[in-house]
């Protein structure tokens, strides 16, 4: 007799911490770099998100949804990076 196999995490906590992170980036970025730069920046922190994404996704250790969860995180980070990196944008031209 075998017994059935655990049913695998959602692994929607280490999507949502990659969001997190994205966001968590953006600001510092917005912070710390100069008006200038922040533009240059940006790709920066993405590609740390990405490679994040990778960490957190392959540390989870399931196969099954790799792709669906890295896409997940990795264009939700890019929609957060984005959305921050707008917001920074519009407040430098009006400030």
């Amino acid at each position: 007799m075998t017994l059935p196999g655990l049913a695998p995490r959602a692994g929607y906590g280490g999507i949502v911490a990659v969001w997190a992170s994205a966001a968590v980036i953006a600001i510092v970025i917005g912070i710390a770099a100069p008006a200038e730069w922040r533009a240059a920046w940006m790709p920066v922190g993405m590609a740390g998100c990405v490679i994040l994404a990778f960490v957190v996704q392959l540390v989870q250790g399931h196969s099954q949804g790799f792709l669906r969860r890295m896409a997940a995180s990795v264009l939700g980070a890019f929609v957060v990076m984005g959305l921050i990196g707008l917001g920074l944008g519009l407040s430098s031209l009006f400030l």
